[in-house]
């Protein structure tokens, strides 16, 4: 894994372990956001990018939501394989209610998130 990776999965993790909180509380779509929150932390890495894709897997089986599921299984194939040429298009969330290939705004907490792991000595 990266230093990168390594210094940005507990951020990730955090967000992951907040979606399955909100979905034990029957809050699905809470859960889902968290889920998105994942995915723009972890993106740059390919480990952490596969592995929230798999947690949006498990959540469209959750939901019975075969779009999801489907759209999810394509993106862990992509994540895979672009994640380490850098070919992911900035802070874009990762479900299929977006085009794989847009940009998206980062939200500034999860930017500065992103930077001190980018840039921690630790």
């Amino acid at each position: 894994m990266s230093e990168f990776g390594r210094r940005i999965r507990p951020y990730v993790e955090h967000e992951i372990l907040a979606a399955y909180q909100a979905d034990a509380q029957g809050k699905p779509d809470v859960a889902f956001l968290h889920l998105e929150r994942a995915h723009i932390l972890g993106q740059t890495s390919t480990v952490e990018h596969v592995r929230v894709h798999w947690h949006m897997f498990l959540w469209g089986i959750r939901q019975r939501n075969v779009r999801e599921c489907l759209g999810q299984l394509l993106r862990i194939v992509g994540a895979a394989i672009s994640t380490s040429t850098g070919l992911v298009p900035r802070g874009n969330t990762g479900g299929t209610n977006v085009n794989p290939f847009k940009s998206m705004p980062i939200p500034p907490e999860l930017a500065a998130l992103i930077e001190e792991a980018r840039t921690s000595k630790r």
